[in-house]
C-alpha cells in the first residue's frame, strides 16, 4: 500500500549542475542553448501512439509506468534538454473527485459546470493521497532520466476555472468573463479553491523529484490587463508563491499573452514563456519597461512553421536564438505545443540546430 503523500519524505533531487536548461532558467549562460518542446510527449511520436492505442487519456495519466515511458520518449528520440511530465491540466481535478472527462477531438468536458456560489462551494479539496499513482510516475522518472531535468506542471486557476465554468473548451470565454464581472465574490472563491488544488499538485511533483515547474495559464490571453490584474494575478501568484520555498525554477506560460507579460512575471515567474506573436527581444523590452532586471524567457518558434521547408525553419530558429540573447537567459521552445501532425525528424533536426548555437 502506498504511503500517504503528506507523510512521504521528499525525494532527494539529483545533482544536475551541468544542465543547460537549469542554468538558463536561473539566468546563467550555458555553453549551448537549451531546448525542449511543449507537448513533446504526445501524438507526434509513433511510439506514443502505439503505447496509447486503446488506452483512454485519463487512464494513461494515472498509470505510473505509462507516465514514465511517455515522458521519456521525446528525450530518448530528440535529445531535448528537459522532460515535461506527461499529464493533463485536469488530472488534479479528476483526482479531487470532480467529474471531468477528456473527450478525443474535443478536450476536457465537465459533467456539471460550475456557475454559481453553491456549485463553487461543492468543489472538493484535493487529498494528496489521491495523487499517489501520478507521483509514483514522477519517482520512476527521477530514477530513469539520468541527467535530464524533469519539469512538473499544473494548470493555472483561470484556465482551470474556464473549463469548469464553460463546461469544456471555449473560444470566447463568455460565461467565464460574465461570472468574473457579475459575481466577483463567486469568482474569487472558485479561483481560490482551484489555486489550492494546483498548489497540492505542483508541490507533490517537486517533492517527488521534479526539478522545475511550469504553470500553464493557457487561455489568459483572452483577458485585458485590467481583468488579469484584478481577477487572475492574485491566484496565480498564490500558486507560484507556494512553491518558492522548494527552490526550483518557476516558468509561467500562456497563449496570446503579449499584453500581460509583465503581470505574469509579477505573479512570481522566474522564466516567462512567450508565444510566437511577440519577438523575444520585444518581450524583453516589455518586461523591463519600468526598470526591472533582465528576464529569463522561453520560446518561441511558431508551431505552424514546423510544416515549412527546412530553410524556413532554420532561418526562424536562428532569428529567435539571436533575439533571445537580449534576455538574461533563454530556453528555446515553441510558442505553443507541438502539433500532432509534426514529423518527429523535424523536431530532432531543430534540437540539433539549437544545440549548435551558443547560449
Amino acid at each position: 500500500m502506498s504511503t500517504p503523500a503528506q507523510s512521504r519524505p521528499r525525494t532527494a533531487h539529483r545533482d544536475l549542475a551541468g544542465s543547460p536548461f537549469l542554468a538558463a532558467a536561473r539566468g546563467r549562460r550555458p555553453a549551448r542553448l537549451p531546448v525542449w518542446f511543449m507537448r513533446q510527449a504526445g501524438r507526434s511520436l509513433p511510439e506514443y501512439r502505439a503505447l496509447r492505442e486503446g488506452v483512454p487519456m485519463l487512464q494513461a495519466c494515472f498509470d505510473p509506468e505509462m507516465i514514465a515511458e511517455i515522458t521519456i520518449q521525446p528525450v530518448r528520440r530528440h535529445g531535448v534538454d528537459a522532460a515535461i511530465f506527461f499529464s493533463d491540466i485536469v488530472v488534479p481535478l479528476v483526482a479531487a473527485g470532480i467529474d471531468v472527462d477528456i473527450v478525443p477531438g474535443t478536450g476536457p468536458v465537465v459533467a456539471e459546470p460550475v456557475r454559481d456560489a453553491a456549485a463553487a462551494r461543492r468543489l472538493p479539496e484535493l487529498d494528496p493521497r489521491r495523487l499517489e499513482p501520478v507521483l509514483d510516475g514522477t519517482r520512476l522518472l527521477v530514477e530513469r532520466l539520468g541527467q535530464t531535468p524533469l519539469i512538473g506542471f499544473a494548470g493555472a486557476p483561470f484556465t482551470l476555472a474556464s473549463y469548469l465554468i464553460e463546461g469544456g473548451p471555449s473560444r470566447t470565454f463568455e460565461r467565464t468573463k460574465a461570472l468574473m464581472h457579475s459575481e466577483p465574490e463567486v469568482w474569487h472563491d472558485l479561483a481560490g479553491r482551484l489555486a489550492g488544488i494546483a498548489v497540492t499538485f505542483l508541490r507533490g511533483q517537486v517533492e517527488a523529484g521534479a526539478d522545475a515547474v511550469q504553470l500553464f495559464d493557457s487561455w489568459a490571453g483572452a483577458l485585458t490587463l485590467r481583468e488579469y490584474r484584478e481577477f487572475v494575478l492574485p491566484h496565480s501568484a498564490r500558486v507560484l508563491g507556494a512553491v518558492a520555498d522548494l527552490d526550483v525554477p518557476r516558468i509561467h506560460f500562456g497563449v496570446g499573452t503579449g499584453e500581460i507579460l509583465p503581470a505574469m512575471r509579477e505573479a512570481g515567474a522566474d522564466v516567462v514563456g512567450v508565444d510566437w506573436r511577440v519577438p523575444l527581444d520585444e518581450a524583453v523590452r516589455r518586461l523591463t519597461a519600468h526598470g526591472e532586471p533582465a528576464p529569463v524567457v522561453q520560446g518561441n518558434l511558431d508551431p505552424a512553421l514546423l510544416q515549412a521547408s527546412w530553410p524556413v525553419i532554420e532561418a526562424e530558429v536562428r532569428r529567435i536564438a539571436a533575439e533571445g540573447r537580449a534576455a538574461a537567459g533563454h530556453i528555446f521552445n515553441l510558442g505553443h505545443g507541438v502539433p500532432p501532425g509534426t514529423g518527429p525528424e523535424v523536431l530532432t533536426r531543430v534540437v540539433e540546430l539549437v544545440h549548435s548555437l551558443e547560449g
